[in-house]
């Protein structure tokens, strides 16, 4: 069980922060617990192989990425809320200048604790990975948070989530 929440951390960690769509579900869900486990197992198998990790130091990700990846998520919801409340202040027909000050102090203010929150998990990492770990795990971060963004921007169908032909939130017409 710890097992799987530390690979559970790692694929989240891996992913980045990217809010998805909340897919159209399918009624036979019955199996994506199980599809959830193994999309862990294989991120995870996909990070030590290609970072070369050893299990000594997978068990030491696992609890780098417990401790640092809810920090991160926190940090970047509130980086998304504040993007999107500036951008609705600044669609608005007279946009408040005292609040888009205040939205824009705010994200320079999450962006500063982000970069500190990085800066400590860099050190923790550099307590079991050599710099060549620690900066291909970085490059395997930022292929997840791109290809995470790509997915995001699909429509649903070409991602295997809804059928094809049938479009979101509208009825199929028999």
């Amino acid at each position: 069980m710890k097992r799987s929440v530390g690979l559970a951390a790692v694929a989240v960690t891996l992913s980045g922060a990217v809010a998805f769509p909340q897919p159209v579900r399918a009624p036979a869900n019955a199996n994506r617990p199980a599809l959830e486990q193994q999309f862990r197992e294989r991120v995870a198998k996909l990070a030590q192989q290609r970072i070369g990790l050893s299990d000594a130091q997978m068990t030491q990700l696992d609890q780098s990425n417990a401790r640092f990846a809810p920090q991160l998520n926190r940090i970047a919801m509130q980086e998304r809320q504040t993007r999107q409340a500036l951008r609705m202040e600044m669609t608005s027909p007279s946009p408040n200048q005292e609040r888009v000050n205040a939205l824009i102090d705010q994200s320079l203010q999450l962006q500063q604790q982000r970069i500190t929150i990085v800066q400590q998990e860099q050190k923790d990492l550099a307590r079991f990975m050599s710099p060549v770990q620690r900066a291909r795990y970085i490059a395997l971060q930022q292929q997840f948070r791109r290809r995470a963004q790509e997915l995001a921007r699909q429509d649903p169908a070409q991602r295997g989530m809804v059928p094809k032909g049938i479009r979101p939130g509208l009825k199929k017409i028999r």
